[in-house]
């Protein structure tokens, strides 16, 4: 599988990159962390194609940035990698597209490379660049030595920085079309002006603060006269109940009732978000929405937001953290760890602020 790659590296190199492929292939917040690095090389090669090759859901994510996205190539998973089901025959038809499609230059802003580096590699473009534990030049490739606590965001701005495409800013971004906005207005059509969003969900139990402490956070809040809406997905329905049904105060159940772009409306109009340490938190940050993180068996310092003053992260530290369990077997003392009045002051803090801005 390498001779592809190794035949287009002999090629004479182009002074600049005209065909750059991004491998990103995982989920909502990974990709929000790498738009920074994408605003990076749109500005140093205006004139580039440039293609993100990413998971299906993501077709649509990609659209959303066309200013800085041309085109968008769907990965079918591979052997090893646990993000989606491997599908051999699809990987060989997605292979013959993508050592086809003549990139100059391959990015790698998936992982540390152990499984991602060799295949990437395989893909025929004649340079590749990313990460690696064990960093090294391999002709005009380029591995940057992997750090297992460098911030998400700073990390693929760095290695873009490497490339020849200097830092355009840490911010992210989460485009929101005028639709989408008068989608989420009919929504909120009688709706308290003043709301919070709760999102006690994320993908692993193991990331989760208990429903309880969102619903007496939650009703913290709601004293203050604020509305509260919780946040979802569909098959997060019965979390989003069992929060709800804790409370005392009655909350607007959102869950499963948005889209990705009206999630994003309804989230930029809240006056605060608290929530897990999942996606959620990387669209307030985008969105500017204030926050309140919750971290639960993350890695606080790659994946905290990174204006802390806006969006403060709390978290109990534990010598297991980073977790690598789906659910935790010890107690799940790292989400135990973080109380609710510690939560609730955070909330208050950031309200207060809002309500003095605004006066």
């Amino acid at each position: 599988m390498r001779e592809a790659g190794a035949a287009r590296r002999d090629e004479k190199q182009p002074a600049h990159p005209r065909h750059i492929g991004i491998f990103r292939a995982l989920q909502l917040g990974d990709l929000l962390c790498t738009v920074p690095a994408w605003r990076a090389l749109r500005a140093a090669w205006p004139d580039a194609h440039i293609t993100l090759i990413g998971l299906p859901w993501a077709r649509d994510f990609a659209r959303r940035y066309a200013h800085y996205l041309d085109d968008f190539l769907e990965f079918p998973g591979a052997p090893g990698l646990p993000e989606h089901e491997a599908d051999a025959d699809a990987y060989l038809s997605f292979l013959h597209v993508v050592r086809n499609t003549g990139f100059d230059l391959l990015v790698q802003m998936h992982g540390s490379g152990e499984l991602t580096n060799p295949l990437v590699a395989s893909w025929g473009a004649r340079r590749v660049a990313g990460y690696s534990r064990e960093p090294a030049r391999d002709g005009d490739d380029l591995l940057l030595p992997w750090q297992d606590h460098e911030h998400e965001v700073r990390r693929f701005l760095k290695l873009a920085a490497a490339l020849g495409a200097p830092s355009q800013g840490e911010h992210l971004e989460f485009p929101v079309h005028a639709d989408e906005h008068r989608a989420i207005e009919r929504a909120l059509h009688g709706v308290a002006r003043d709301y919070v969003c709760i999102h006690p969900g994320a993908r692993y139990p193991s990331r989760r603060w208990p429903s309880e402490r969102f619903a007496a956070a939650a009703d913290a809040i709601a004293d203050r006269g604020l509305q509260i809406i919780v946040t979802g997905a569909s098959q997060e329905r019965a979390l989003a109940e069992d929060v709800m049904r804790r409370m005392r105060h009655a909350a607007i159940d959102f869950t499963g009732r948005t889209t990705l772009g009206t999630f994003a409306a309804l989230v930029s109009r809240a006056r605060l978000v608290l929530s897990n340490d999942t996606g959620m938190s990387h669209v307030a940050a985008a969105v500017r929405a204030p926050s309140v993180i919750v971290s639960s068996g993350a890695d606080v310092e790659r994946w905290r937001p990174l204006d802390t003053g806006r969006h403060p992260t709390l978290w109990h530290d534990v010598e297991c953290r980073p977790c690598a369990h789906l659910v935790c077997p010890a107690g799940h003392e790292c989400a135990r760890g973080v109380g609710v009045d510690a939560v609730v002051r955070e909330a208050a803090r950031l309200l207060d602020r809002e309500t003095a801005r605004a006066a």
